[in-house]
This record gives C-alpha cells, structure tokens and sequence, in this order.
C-alpha cells in the first residue's frame, strides 16, 4: 500500500521546514491528501537569504553553477504543468493582447495590392536581315545569361525612371510621404529639389516592383503592388512599355554608335582611296602609261607596228620581185609580152605598132622595098617601137621607185617597231609598279564601298526593332489586397502569438522563481 513520506527526524536547518511542508517530488500521488496526520509540529522558514548577508561559514555553502545544472535536472512535468498553471492570467493577457494588436492593425495598415504580368524574354532576337549587328547565339547557357541579363533591365533604374516621368509618381502622395522631421528640415535646407524628390521615388518603386524567371523557362514574372489595384495595373502596363521602349533605344544607341565608328573610318577610308588612286594617276603621267582596257597603249601600239612591218615587207619583197622581173624582162626585150608591163600608153602604142606591121606587109605585097611609103611606114614602126622602149623603161623604173619606197617604209616601220619594244619593256617594268599601286587602290576602294553599305544597312537597322519580348498575360485589377491577410486570419495568427508569448514568459517566470529558491547543498 502507499505510504506517505514521514518528515525526517532530529534538527532541521532553515528552508528545511518548507521542504518539509511540500510533499517530497517525484510522484503525483505525493499529492494526494495522507490519512494519517502529522503529529510533529513544523517550524516556520526563515526568510531566504543572499549569499553576501551569510556569515563567513555559509557563504560558502552560496549556490553555484553546477548547483543550478544539478536543479535543473531535478525537474519534472509536474513543475512546468504548475508554473502553467500559476501564469495562465498572463497567457490569456498575452493572447488578447495579440488579437487586439491584430485587429488594430488589421484596420490601420495600408492595404496592398499586387498584380502579376508575364513576359516571354526570348533572347534570340528576331532575323531582320542575314547578317545583323548582333550576333545570335544558340547555346543554352549564354541564352540563360541573356535571359537574366533583360530581366535585370526590367527592374533597372533607367525603365523606372521612364515610368516616373510617365506617369508623373513624383506628384503621388503614395510614393512622396513626407516624415516627421520634414517641416524642420525644411526651415533649415529649404525644400528638397527634383533630383532627391525624384530619387526618393525610385526607391520607393523599387521596392514594390520585383521580377523573376520561372524555372526551366524564360518566361518572367512582373510584380507590382500599390494601395490601389488600378494604380498597380497602370504601373505594371507602363514598366512594360518602358522595358520594350529601353531594350529598343538600348539596341538602337548601340547600332547608333557602331555607325558613328563607322562614319569617322567612312572619312579616313575615302581619304585614303583618293590618296591611292591619285598615286596611281601620279604615276602613270610620270611614266606615260596609257591603257586601254587591261593592256597599255605602248603594247598596243607595239602590237600594230609588227602588223604594219609584216604588211610593209611582204609588199617590199612583192614590189622587188616585181622590178628584178620587169627588169630581165626589159633586158631579154620581152616586154611586150610580159604582163608586168602594162599601161594605157604601152596598150595605144602595141596597137599603133601592130597596125603599121599590117599595112607594111601590105604594101610589101604590092610595093618595092625601096618604095617611099614602105620607108615611111618603117620609119613609124621605129618610132613606135622606140617609145615602147622608153614606155616600158619608164614602168622599170617605176617599179624601182616603189620597191625602193617600199624599203624604205620597211626600214622606217622596223626601227619605229625596235624603239616602240623598247618603250613598251620600260613600261612592263614601271607595269609592276602600277600594278601594285592599283591593287591597294582596289583594296580600299572595296573596303570602303563594303563599310559604306555597312553604315547604310546599319542606319537602317536602327529604325527596326528587333527584340523579341512578348507580354503573354497582361495584368488585371485583383479582386483582393494581397496585404494585409484578412482580419479573422490575422487576428487568429496574433492569438497564436500572444498565446506563445504567454506560455514562454509563464515558463521564464517559473524557471526563475524555481531557480531562486534557497539551495541545499546534497549531503
């Protein structure tokens, strides 16, 4: 059967007499009310006290560290579920305290209203034209870069900026709250100007505004929230405009500034062509080269006196053949025969001289050989046969005259041939020359005709935006605040909190009274 704990016999020290009065722990059933009555008379405690108002001797015996380590392993439930019990007012005082610390501020917080937009940042920008200003990549890791990198502008300064100027938030008293310490600030600097007006602002937007990409996607999320949900709308609509408006000019400005780099070499570029080209003019006069088409006119000229020489001694050679034969001819008196010799004068006097061959046979048939007339008619055919003679002496020499002309043109086109070789060897060794200046002149001409269009196609590029940003959901009002949560939720989360407050300064308190309780060291 249970027996309860008899106090301990013989003298007792102070505080053993409380000890005493309380049943001995360890069980619940120490609790319960003993049948048998203590006969013994229990002596008050004496009041606890503090180890520097001990004698020498006691003070000795003050609790230390390891005292309180010893205590606090000597706890029970049952002292938590006492100490409980002893600060329940205070646990009910701390949860009302919280559900009325909810609810006020369930009724004075400023509510908040976030709206959601969504963009698909694709970072491979749209194919304009074949060879663009920017270079598209399709690794998946530099596209993930690029993706983050538009998300970064999304939120960046110079977009907020542009919806500042907008939508004219310096004018909001949302965004422009003054402090308490403004009015004095005032008398003392004046009123603050634009620039930090605005700029306090900027940071007030900032902080509403947040954005961040789904994962495995590049898909972003734009949040924006203010205390009225169309405001929040507007807001989110114009950052969206102004993201679009920012990645365009930001495209456009560095186009921009690769065409101005290309315009400033455009001028050292045509600079140099003119300087090539007028080296080669230059260089040309100075040697006299002439072309026509690719080969050079002294080539030309060249080539043609070698057909007029091969012309002129083919026509030598025909002209002396022609005058050795008229001349054997003239000299074998075979000349009326020789179809060299011929002429209207020879033609009249073979005719004349076969007419009076006629007419003397003629009269040889009728008349003596001394007959005056056969006399005279012989005397004809002499004087013709003589200006035969003199006719065909005349063609000889004739004939001489040409083949001696014809070498003489021969000769005149031969050494006008040697002196035109000559003058075209010089001008294959200044050709190489030239040839070099004309290949520099082509090369910068074709690099500045290709910078040219360049700059051209670029000018025009800038005109054409190319990014491809798309809003797949714009954001609409929302039906309620995203903060505060509800009253009901939030003051059933300041009940929760005041009931755990409670229940840890009910359980500090107990802990500490436990702790100061007078120590008895262990015997």
């Amino acid at each position: 059967m249970y027996e309860v704990a008899k106090p301990p016999r013989g003298p007792r020290r102070p505080g053993e007499a409380e000890a005493a009065k309380t049943p001995t722990r360890g069980s619940l059933l120490n609790m319960l009310p003993s049948s048998a009555p203590v006969t013994e008379p229990v002596e008050d405690p004496a009041p606890p006290q503090r180890p520097s108002d001990l004698p020498p001797q006691r003070a000795a015996e003050a609790p230390r560290v390891s005292d309180y380590m010893a205590r606090l392993h000597q706890l029970t439930p049952d002292d938590v579920v006492s100490w409980l019990n002893r600060g329940k007012y205070l646990i009910a005082l701390m949860v009302l305290a919280g559900v009325a610390a909810a609810f006020i501020y369930a009724i004075t917080a400023s509510p908040r209203y976030t709206v959601y937009t969504d963009i698909m940042v694709d970072p491979s920008n749209l194919q304009v034209v074949d060879d663009d200003v920017f270079a598209n990549t399709p690794q998946r890791d530099t596209q993930l870069l690029e993706a983050e990198s538009k998300l970064r502008v999304l939120t960046s300064r110079n977009v907020l900026e542009r919806v500042i100027d907008q939508l004219r938030l310096t004018e909001d008293p949302e965004f422009v709250k003054p402090g308490l310490l403004d009015p004095i600030k005032e008398l003392f600097s004046g009123r603050p100007d634009e620039g930090d007006r605005k700029l306090g602002v900027l940071r007030a937007l900032s902080e509403r505004v947040e954005a961040r990409r789904e994962e495995r996607s590049y898909v972003v999320v734009l949040s924006v929230w203010t205390d009225d949900p169309y405001k929040s709308v507007e807001i989110s609509n114009a950052i969206v405009d102004a993201f679009e408006t920012e990645l365009f000019e930001s495209a456009s400005r560095s186009a921009g500034r690769v065409v101005s780099s290309i315009t400033q070499r455009l001028d050292e570029l045509r600079t140099s062509v003119t300087q090539a080209e007028a080296r080669v003019e230059e260089f040309k006069r100075e040697h006299g080269l002439q072309s026509s088409g690719d080969n050079l006119a002294s080539a030309r000229r060249s080539g043609e006196l070698d057909t007029q020489v091969l012309a002129a001694q083919q026509r030598q050679i025909q002209l002396d053949s022609r005058y050795r034969e008229l001349q054997r001819a003239l000299n074998e008196r075979s000349s009326a025969t020789l179809p060299g010799f011929q002429s209207d004068t020879l033609t009249t006097l073979r005719a004349q001289y076969n007419q009076l061959q006629q007419q003397l046979q003629a009269l040889s048939l009728t008349y003596l050989d001394r007959h005056p007339r056969l006399q005279a008619i012989r005397t004809e055919i002499a004087a013709v046969e003589r200006a035969i003679a003199s006719e065909a002496q005349r063609i000889v020499n004739a004939a001489k005259l040409e083949a001696d002309q014809a070498t003489m043109v021969l000769n005149e086109l031969r050494q006008k041939a040697q002196a035109e070789e000559n003058v075209v060897f010089q001008d294959n060794s200044a050709l190489v020359t030239l040839r070099e200046l004309e290949r520099d002149a082509r090369a910068k001409a074709a690099l500045y005709e290709t910078f040219l269009s360049r700059s051209q196609e670029i000018t025009e590029r800038q005109q054409i935006d190319t990014s491809n940003i798309r809003v797949i959901s714009r954001a609409v009002p929302p039906t309620s605040r995203s903060w505060p949560p509800r009253t009901m939720i939030l003051m059933a989360a300041g009940a929760f909190g005041g009931l755990f407050i409670g229940l840890g300064l009910a359980l500090a308190l107990g802990l500490l009274n436990y702790l100061r309780l007078p120590h008895r060291p262990a015997t």
